[in-house]
Parts: C-alpha cells; structure tokens; sequence
C-alpha cells in the first residue's frame, strides 16, 4: 500500500517550496533558464524530455552510491537494516562571489544543492523495509478462502497463478516507468504522479480520487473484519457494532503517527504475526471442525443454495466437501466475486511509487516486490474466522487484530496524504504537513478520517460484495488496468526521442523534429512495438474483466439489500448465526 512526502525523516518536504511561487530573479547570465525549484508543484510547461533527462542522471548518482556487502545479499531483503540518513549530499567548493548572490537573494531563492539534497534526504527505505510493506496486506490474502471456494481448486489455482505473474509484470511496468520519471529535481511522489506526466490533469485527478476511494474503503473493511473478530473472540456477549466502534477508536490513536520512518519494522512484526495466524488456522482446521455458526458470511451460503452449510433433521451438518472444477456458487455472479477476492490480495500496486519514492535505490525495488509477490502466492491465507474451537479461534483472532492494526495505520497514513495534500494543500491552500499548521489539522482529520470509514463499511449488509466492489473498482485498475496504460505512453515518448533530440539544462530548450500524434506512432512502433501491442491487449482485457467485477458486486449488493441483510449497526454478530 499518497504523498507521503514525510514517511521516511520528519523533515521538510522539499516541495514545500513549490507553495511560495517565488520568482527567478538571479543576476543575468548566472543561470537562464527557470530551475526546477521554482516551479510550480505540476507546472504544465515541464517537457517529458525534461523529466526524463534528469531521472537519468539521478539514476547514474544513485549507481555510483557505496554499497555494504551486507545491502547486496539477499538476506538483506528479509533482514531489513534500520532505517537511516538519506543518500549521501551533495556539496560544491565553496565560491566567494556565489556566496554574495546567495547572501543577497536567501529569502527568495533556494539554491540548486538545496533543492536536490532535500530530495535525497528524503529517500532512507531499502529492499527489506519495501519486502515487508509489500506484504504487510492481510486483507486481500485473507479472502482466498472465498475464492477457491466460489471458483474450485482447478479454476481457482489457475486465475490465482496468472493474477500473480501480471501482477509482477504490473510492478515491473510501474518500476520501469518510475526510473523513467522520477529525479531529485522532479521527485515522483504518488501514482497520480506518473498520470500527470504522461497524460496530463485529468489522469492525475481520476487516480487521486481511486486512490482516496481505495484507501478509505480498505481502512472500513478492517475495522469490520476486526470487529467479526473481537465479537468471536468476546463469545458475541459485546455488541457487534461496539466491536467495530473500538477499532475506529483504536484508528483515532494510531492515526496519529504521523511519520513512518520506522514503519518497515512494524511491517517486518506484522508479516511474521500472519505467519502465526495461518499455522494456527491450518492446524486448527485440520483437527476442529469448521465454524458452522458463522456460515452466512461465508462461500457455502451460496454455493448449491447454502447445501452445504444446512443441517439435517438432526442438526447435523453435512461433511466439508471441495470441487476440482467450477461449483454451483449461485451463477455467474458468484464465481466472478470469487475471482475479486483472488484479485484483491494483489492490491498494493497502487502505493508501489510512494515506496520507491522512498528508496535509496529504487533500483532495488524489483528484488523486494518479486519477492513479496512469492510470498503472497505461496503463503496462502487460511480464514482464521472459520474454526469452531474458541481457544485456537481466540489466538489467531488476536494476532490477526494486531497485525490488522498495522495495516489500516499504513492506509490511513497515506489515504490522509493523498487527500490532504491534493485537494487541502493544492486547492484550499492549507499549510503543509511539515508545519506546526499542518500538524494540528492532521490530529483533527484523522477522527473524520476513522469515521468515515467506519460508517461507509458499517453501512453495506455483505462484507464479500463490498471487498469485491473495492476490487473491481479500485484495486484492478491500480494492478492491471492502469500500468499498462501509462507504460504505452512512456515508452512511445521515449522511443520517440532520436539523436540530437531531448532537453538541455543549459538553455531550458528542448530539441524535436517534430510533434502531435506523428511523433508518438513513430515512438509506438519505433521499438518494441509488440509489447506495446501487448500492453493494449493486456489493458483492454482487464478493463473487460473490471466492467464483469463491477456488474456481479452489485448484483451481490443488490440481492443483500434487497433480502434485508442486516448492516453492522446491530448488536448481534454475523459469525454469531
């Protein structure tokens, strides 16, 4: 799983500067050309051969920076060093006569040096650090059960398998593209980000408002699951919607961590807390049976009519069954939210700028996603909600609301971001997040932030649809859809670029022979065309997949509705029968 332009050090962001609209006013024939540092924060007359010309010096600085033999090994990514300074600053020899100038103009100008050192001091995070926040996601995991359950073992491992390998390819296109783009001149901070330097505003505004959604979304859909949990572990004698109530209480505090400078380690603490719950849930489930009282939130209540889950004239319940192929999960409908909720444990896509923003080496970044995207294949989550034995279902409850604690704390932070910085900062002209301003108005939305949340998950009666909706809406889009979309672009504009052609920083001026929809068909097809061919096919068929998910949600919404499924504003829980 913003603009966490103060995740790593809680310093200065260096695009508080951007917020002065300060002009240029240095002697003449010091420098002709606007610096980044005085532009505006999405200034529309910064070229992509710009962009593009600085992220590649940024690139060559990054490769040159000394590395620990420790940081090369592959232990490195499953023992993340602590986190430290920034990358090393960069400063020149001292000059008397640009002193003076700095003397005279040090209320109006921010220096070259400045600027980029701001940049570096910013980017602490390694592989490690990235390795665990990758995977510190246990919503999406957690609703497998559901899905190999509504698609069978047969169907269900197979979309499981290509949803994990064009997730990979997802972050390799992102990780591509944002090598591409991002500089210390000209950090990238967020997805919307890449959006605005490839296909302008619009973009950056429709992934700003999916992000916020998503974020929002997932925040609500942990404090329902931890309120299910809380009330089986309280043996449904504490309201339903009280249990849900303390954990947007819970958020109230949390929330308030506002840096995530040691967020790696409680990422590392959260992962290996998963691992805990699953072995509990596999031995619990091989040796309990399931937890019948809970069936109606689960995949038997629709598959066959809810035979599966219905007692004979006895009360007994009849023996767990499983399907090699596709079962009768209630039509079509069914089984394509259960291909959502396989779809939902890839959804970290959306904040994988934000982590490599964060990065000494972005470069790095392919080592600690690919080896997240293993371990959300191989580590399958078992549901710790269906074991019957309170014991063993009490434990992996409790560890299973811990480790949910941290996530929502990560989404939370970077959904406030998102929001506070794109429309509080940019439209309202709120103080940043760096400035004692920011600070109080950060302690004061995150109460709204938890509530909202709270209200907007509380409110929808199935818990399964509404995951599936985030999934069809948000998370598909930020994993399959949008990756693709953006790396067509790239990459038409880069190959686009012949010799002679690009950006000079001595003069400002950018050099093409020519421009409009002739120069990006040449940069199509200029190399590796077929990829990008590829690319339309692969965005065209997750759009179709997307507009299917979208359409069974909401007749799984509807049909909630519609037989007066009871919301979570009620005392009595869904696990409780």
């Amino acid at each position: 799983m913003a603009k966490p332009g103060n995740m790593a050090v809680d310093g200065a962001d260096p695009r508080v500067y951007d917020q002065m609209d300060v002009p240029f006013d240095a002697p003449a024939g010091t420098i002709s050309t606007v610096r980044p540092q005085h532009r505006k924060l999405h200034d529309p007359s910064v070229s992509f051969e710009e962009y593009y010309y600085y992220a590649q010096q940024t690139r060559i600085e990054e490769d040159n920076q000394p590395k620990t033999g420790f940081e090369t090994s592959i232990w490195s990514v499953i023992f993340p060093t602590k986190s430290g300074a920034g990358i090393e600053e960069k400063r020149s020899a001292p000059n008397p006569q640009e002193e003076k100038q700095e003397n005279a103009h040090q209320r109006i100008l921010v220096s070259d040096e400045e600027w980029t050192n701001a940049s570096r001091a910013l980017r602490t995070a390694t592989r490690g650090a990235i390795f665990y926040l990758i995977t510190t996601d246990i919503l999406g995991p957690f609703g497998l059960p559901y899905a190999f359950a509504t698609m069978g073992w047969g169907p269900g491992i197979a979309l499981y398998t290509v949803f994990a390998a064009l997730a990979g390819y997802s972050g390799y296109l992102l990780w591509d593209i944002f090598m591409g783009l991002d500089s210390y001149e000209y950090p990238v901070r967020s997805f919307g980000d890449l959006g605005y330097r490839l296909y302008g505003p619009w973009m950056r505004y429709l992934f700003n408002f999916l992000q916020a959604i998503q974020l929002l979304l997932n925040v609500g859909l942990i404090v329902i699951s931890n309120g299910e949990a809380l009330s089986q572990a309280a043996k449904f004698r504490l309201c339903f919607c009280i249990c849900c109530l303390i954990w947007a209480l819970v958020g109230f505090v949390v929330g308030q961590i506002r840096t995530l400078q040691k967020f790696g380690w409680l990422a590392n603490a959260a992962v290996w807390i998963n691992l805990i719950c699953m072995f509990i849930t596999m031995g619990a489930a091989a040796h309990t049976p399931p937890n019948y009282a809970g069936a109606s939130q689960s995949a038997g209540f629709v598959i066959d009519g809810g035979a599966l889950i219905t007692p004979d004239a006895n009360g007994v319940f009849p023996p767990v069954q499983t399907s090699g192929g596709l079962p009768n999960a209630g039509g079509f409908t069914g089984s394509v939210s259960g291909a959502m909720q396989a779809i939902f444990a890839y959804g970290g896509s959306m904040i994988f700028p934000e982590f490599m923003a964060e990065m000494k080496r972005p470069k790095d970044f392919l080592t600690a996603m690919w080896a997240a995207q293993a371990f959300i294949y191989f580590c399958i989550n078992p549901s710790y909600l269906g074991i019957s034995s309170y014991g063993l279902q009490t434990a992996g409850n409790v560890f299973a609301m811990v480790s949910a604690v941290i996530a929502a704390a990560l989404y939370g932070n970077i959904g406030i971001k998102v929001i506070y910085n794109n429309i509080f900062v940019e439209i309202f002209r709120a103080p940043p997040l760096t400035t004692r301003g920011g600070k109080f108005a950060w302690a004061a939305l995150i109460p709204a932030y938890w509530a909202i949340a709270f209200v907007l998950a509380a409110g929808i009666p199935n818990f399964s649809g509404l995951t599936s909706v985030v999934a069809a809406f948000c998370i598909l889009q930020f994993t399959y859809t949008f990756p693709p979309l953006l790396s067509v672009a790239f990459m038409a504009k880069k190959y686009a670029l012949r010799e002679g052609e690009g950006y000079d920083p001595a003069t400002g001026h950018v050099a093409r022979e020519d421009t409009g929809l002739a120069r990006l068909s040449r940069g199509f097809f200029a190399k590796r065309w077929w990829l990008n061919v590829l690319n339309i096919l692969y965005f065209l068929g997750a759009l179709a997949l997307a507009a299917l998910g979208a359409y069974s949600s909401i007749e799984i919404l509807k049909g909630a509705f519609a037989s007066n499924t009871t919301t979570s504003y009620v005392c009595k829980s869904p696990l409780e029968g």
